[in-house]
């Protein structure tokens, strides 16, 4: 199959170098740089190139903020009967526009980053694909998922987004308290080590992922049960109840552990 990626960023490479063996892979990236050590793979700088390389499927690796807006340039250099795909971590927005542009399409989401997953070892990671849009576009990038040993799980667009404000949203938005309050320890403790990894791993990521996800309209309701918490164990603290503290305790335990 022609396989057209769009992007060459951390993710598209991921793609390239993983579709590249078993099919005709271009990637298209208006960075030439970007592209200096894809291996096994077309460069096009030019969406005109595509023209020629007429692709039968796309990958849309570009970052979050691009990806509607990349697909509108791309689609006068392909074919009606070309399926398109996105990558990408917030869904919004993304069903209506597939519907207009008459392609056929398939959507998911590879749950394990670039920025903590070892991609040499995707067994204990998860994929989503969205069950609406094209069958046998879902078939094909199951197929690659399985492959890579993902746990894959299928879901409806909405589905999805709210999905993420829970799995995403919360440990973002609780690593950036922890970013905002930290001072630099002498002696840090093994628990703040922990937490400083995460830290910098989380803001190294794509300022326009991180903001794309904090504007998912499920991101909201999500840090308002945060700060009505953070109210609860301040009252808590402020009554010295060591009851309440110990029940406390066993909640988030029970949560953890369920």
């Amino acid at each position: 199959m022609r396989i057209l990626i769009l992007g060459a960023g951390k993710m598209g490479a991921f793609f390239t170098d993983l579709l590249s063996f078993d099919h005709d892979v271009a990637v298209y990236d208006n960075n030439p740089q970007r592209m200096r050590f894809l291996y096994n793979a077309r460069r096009f700088a030019s969406l005109d190139e595509v023209d020629d390389f007429n692709p039968e499927f796309v990958v849309n690796a570009v970052s979050l903020k691009y990806t509607l807006q990349v697909f509108d340039d791309l689609l006068p250099h392909i074919q009606p009967d070309c399926i398109l795909s996105d990558i990408s971590s917030v869904k919004t927005g993304f069903r209506d526009y597939y519907e207009k542009t008459g392609h056929r399409y398939v959507s998911s989401h590879p749950m394990f980053g670039p920025t903590f997953a070892n991609l040499g070892n995707l067994s204990h990671e998860n994929a989503i694909i969205i069950n609406e849009g094209d069958y046998m576009g879902r078939i094909f990038i199951r197929d690659i998922y399985s492959r890579l040993g993902l746990n894959v799980k299928e879901m409806s667009f909405d589905e999805h987004d709210d999905t993420m404000g829970y799995s995403l949203s919360i440990p973002f938005v609780s690593t950036f308290v922890f970013a905002a309050i930290m001072k630099h320890q002498d002696t840090p403790g093994t628990t703040f080590k922990r937490h400083m990894k995460i830290a910098r791993g989380v803001l190294s990521e794509d300022d326009t992922l991180l903001r794309e996800i904090l504007f998912n309209p499920n991101t909201k309701p999500k840090i308002g049960a945060i700060r009505d918490e953070l109210k609860k164990l301040i009252q808590i603290i402020d009554a010295r109840d060591e009851k309440a503290m110990n029940e406390y305790f066993r909640h988030l335990r029970n949560n953890i552990e369920s």
